[in-house]
């Protein structure tokens, strides 16, 4: 069977490898007579899992022993609430900078939870770009936190320095390059991420907490959105998405068969190069969104002169094998989502295309 070229945002493209041990074993998971969809959650074998999940992202990410390590659910989304719900105090304020639709989505939620500050946006120059460190000013009164998004698939920029702060807890929403490349955890208070971009399916949701925050959480919160309970229950409070921990774990093993997070970052910039260079070779006619020093590796967004070109462009690409490369639908034009699982081969397919497509109206 020919595989597509597969570019999609999200839920996004996944490792052959792991596709493929997964339908192995879809039936019989390790001699047990039953899909891993069938096991129980408090079964020795779906603890086994759990915990090579759990001992995969420890190494990969070295994540220190201060870390809780979370498997839960409700997407990124949820995250959005269950944050300032849990420390967002009455008398703090809860600072977030804003580089997307997501980073939007975020604030509007905390909103309801109590006080907010934007203490850096790139809003009007329609998020084409990352603010930088000297534009990042902090609020005078006490700040809880700092949320940042630190990819933006829709306009495609992603932080390649993250905020230095002193004595204030950051916090990032890593769903869409979580994964993709190496980071210091331990400059972060917490980091979630939906996994439905480099860690496996959709349905799951990683959270990494330093255990000192947990000490802040009020008492009197809704048992499932205190992230205590999940800590206590080891993610096993109530059923957890057993399939999609189970497959986010062989994706864990199959990074490291790519040389871990180095092998991965490497693999990553070389994937963005090929469609970034007949952007920056021809730059009127595959126009970038993104200003080039905040470049997303993960979702690289374009336009065409026109509208009828861009139309032809996506309309032609998916003839030629390509899904998923139309922008989001609040902007529009052209994206191409780069995550880890995607292969060289259809980015090298791509930048072909670019080049052949450019030539025929050139």
């Amino acid at each position: 069977m020919q595989r597509t070229y597969n570019f999609n945002a999200g839920p996004s493209a996944l490792p052959l490898e792991v596709l493929e041990k997964a339908q192995k074993e879809f039936i019989n998971y390790n001699e047990t007579g039953m899909s891993v969809m069938e096991l129980s959650h408090r079964s020795n074998e779906f603890e086994g899992i759990l915990l090579n999940a759990q001992q995969n992202l420890r190494e990969l990410l070295d994540i220190p022993e201060n870390y809780e390590i979370l498997f839960l659910q409700g997407g990124a989304s949820l995250q959005f609430s269950m944050i300032p719900m849990n420390f967002l105090a009455a008398d703090q304020t809860a600072g977030y900078v804003l580089t997307g639709s997501w980073s939007e989505k975020a604030l509007k939620e905390a909103k309801k939870m109590g006080k907010t500050a934007v203490i850096a946006t790139t809003d009007e120059n329609k998020y084409r770009s990352i603010p930088k460190q000297n534009e990042i000013i902090l609020p005078k009164d006490t700040l809880s936190y700092l949320h940042i998004t630190s990819n933006n698939t829709i306009f495609g920029t992603q932080w390649h320095q993250y905020p230095e702060l002193d004595g204030i807890d950051l916090i990032a929403d890593m769903s869409s390059d979580i994964l993709s490349k190496k980071i210091d955890v331990s400059k972060f208070s917490m980091i979630y991420a939906g996994a439905q971009k480099n860690l496996g399916p959709s349905g799951v949701t990683l959270v990494i907490l330093k255990k000192e925050l947990l000490d802040r959480i009020p008492d009197q919160l809704p048992t499932m959105l205190d992230y205590r309970t999940h800590v206590k229950s080891n993610s096993l409070y109530n059923t957890p998405p057993t399939f999609g921990i189970y497959m986010l774990s062989l994706v864990l093993e199959w990074v490291k068969t790519q040389g871990g997070l180095e092998g991965i970052e490497q693999k990553n910039h070389e994937k963005a190069a090929l469609i970034y260079n007949q952007m920056d070779a021809y730059p009127d006619f595959y126009r970038p969104h993104a200003e080039k020093e905040s470049r997303s590796l993960m979702n690289i967004t374009f336009t065409l002169p026109s509208e009828e070109l861009t139309k032809e462009f996506l309309s032609q690409a998916k003839e030629a094998g390509f899904v998923g490369l139309n922008g989001h639908r609040s902007i529009g034009g052209c994206r191409a989502s780069a995550y880890n699982a995607v292969p060289l081969e259809a980015c090298q397919a791509l930048a072909h295309f670019m080049e052949t497509f450019r030539k025929r109206f050139l």
